[in-house]
């Protein structure tokens, strides 16, 4: 039953995150705000509001083991499962200057989150990591990865565009918690750690948007959008879906993720980094090593 709902959980989260960006987009278009901040909205967290609404239920109801892992393990699923997927569909090949810096970024921010190892998250990590995001988007958006023209979500009239945002948290907030509970009923019935549980099941979760996304842009013939948007949303996961959290209270990171996933997510992205800049591709080769690395990860973790 809690794996129905668990499932159930996540169809809420994924529709509200949906109703919430098409009610955001349309709202922001009715009252002029820049196409910058809209960006930041919908291109660079728009399929990491799953995240967020799970990350800030788990850190409010005492279970932040859930949230870090949730985010670390969403990072690891998006950087080789959701890699992997798309480039065995379609092979990346047109590399950009923009996609090697992004994954620069995300090197970076692997780091600091091994450095937040033996610190504590709280309010002043949210806000250095809030104006850190906003720097970033702003120089991905002057430089072209994130294209702000391509919003082309319906406009509706204000009031619509108002109900859509309302009834889009309501399902966040439901969903999430509808997920989260779920996900710690599980954890207990498998008597495994929240943590384990966050990396895996919760993340695999959670990043279904990517996944969805990333084969739709192969099987389009558009897989530098695919790339754009795992680079993007691991950076939003990090810095927003956990800057934001860490407003909600005050929570360390487990010992087991600094000595072993984070490491891992961290090897990953430089695994990526060296295809980009040695082979100038991320071919089905990366794909066919990626569904074996992410298989054998998850059946560590479980061990």
């Amino acid at each position: 039953m809690d794996l129905l709902y668990l499932i159930s959980g996540l169809l809420i989260l994924v529709t509200g995150a949906e109703i919430i960006i098409r009610g955001s987009v349309s709202f922001g278009k009715k009252l002029n705000i820049s196409l910058f901040a809209i960006g930041i909205v919908i291109v660079a967290g728009g399929t990491s509001l799953p995240e967020l609404a799970s990350s800030i239920n788990a850190v409010i109801n005492y279970y932040p083991d859930v949230a870090l892992g949730a985010v670390v393990g969403s990072n690891i699923a998006n950087l080789i499962l959701v890699m992997a997927a798309t480039t065995i569909i379609l092979p990346i090949s047109n590399i950009t200057k923009n996609q090697i810096n992004q994954a620069w970024i995300n090197i970076v921010l692997g780091i600091i989150l091994i450095i937040m190892s033996f610190l504590y998250f709280n309010y002043i990590y949210g806000i250095f990591s809030i104006i850190l995001l906003t720097m970033i988007m702003y120089m991905q958006i002057k430089n072209g990865s994130l294209n702000i023209h391509e919003i082309n979500k319906s406009e509706y009239p204000l009031y619509l565009s108002i109900f859509f945002i309302f009834i889009g948290i309501i399902f966040l907030i439901y969903g999430s918690d509808l997920f989260v509970s779920s996900a710690i009923n599980l954890a207990t019935y498998f008597d495994v750690s929240e943590a384990v549980i966050g990396l895996s099941i919760v993340a695999f979760g959670t990043s279904l948007p990517e996944l969805v996304v990333g084969m739709m842009s192969a099987l389009k013939r558009k897989v530098d959008f695919a790339l754009g948007n795992i680079l993007g949303s691991n950076i939003y996961n990090v810095l927003g879906v956990l800057g934001i959290s860490s407003f909600f209270g005050r929570f360390t990171m487990p010992e087991i993720l600094a000595k072993q996933d984070l490491i891992f997510m961290l090897l990953t992205t430089i695994l990526i980094l060296v295809f980009m800049l040695f082979l100038k591709k991320i071919g089905r080769t990366f794909g066919i090593l990626g569904l074996f690395f992410y298989f054998m990860y998850i059946y560590y973790i479980f061990l």
